[in-house]
């Protein structure tokens, strides 16, 4: 039975202070999340996206038993359609093995990462991994626990947002743009971030041509 609706974007959203906030969790012995408190708005934000019809899946690095606890504790472990857990998958974002399960999961393609939007608040691990396979990243900056400032061209996110509830005006405006695309006959992928991975790869390719010049001219 398919899952995703192929007319709408799908929402990947990390959890640790995107949706929990992380200066919160009581951990057992094992080092498991027992309880947490969520970030404000984010409770609300998950709900809202659920109720509009867009297809929702958890993607985030930790262990199994402690996103299954604070899901439970908020009860909104129903509203996601997957979860993505780095503890099951053996691997870490910015791994594309997170993504390509996450999407795998959905019944999904790779192909529907042009409209598959990834919220992290990890610029290294959340938006470095979504530019890499070509979904639309978005960097929730509301803590101040994590880098604030890409460190390089990778994670440049697509588009930022401070507060949870920020997400619903931007998911929106998106797929009208997305809507808006197929019916002009474009790509599904929204134009501004159509052209900014544009600009990346040149800024990229310039780079390297400035680095292989250099080295060629010490080399001479």
């Amino acid at each position: 039975m398919d899952v995703i609706d192929k007319k709408r974007l799908i929402v990947f959203l990390d959890s640790g202070d995107t949706l929990v906030d992380e200066s919160t969790e009581v951990r057992d012995e094992d080092g498991i999340v027992v309880s947490a408190d969520l970030i404000p708005g984010a409770a609300e934000m998950v709900k809202t996206l659920h109720s509009l019809g867009f297809t929702l899946a958890l993607v985030a690095d930790g262990d199994a038993q402690s996103f299954k606890n604070v899901l439970s504790q908020h009860r909104l472990h129903d509203y996601f359609d997957a979860l993505i857990i780095s503890e099951l998958i053996k691997a870490t974002k910015p791994s594309p093995r997170m993504f390509k399960a996450a999407i795998g999961a959905l019944n999904g393609s790779e192909a529907d990462f042009a409209r598959t939007v990834m919220v992290g608040n990890n610029l290294s691990r959340d938006i470095k991994g979504a530019n890499a396979l070509g979904i639309i990243s978005v960097f929730q900056s509301w803590t101040p626990r994590y880098p604030h400032t890409p460190a390089d061209e990778s994670e440049q996110p697509a588009y930022t947002i401070r507060e949870p509830m920020q997400l619903i005006e931007l998911v929106n405006r998106l797929e009208m743009e997305l809507g808006a695309a197929e019916t002009e006959g474009e790509s599904s992928e929204p134009r501004k971030v159509r052209q900014e991975r544009q600009e990346r790869q040149e800024r990229q390719e310039r780079q390297e041509r400035q680095a292989k010049g250099a080295g060629d001219h010490a080399a001479f």
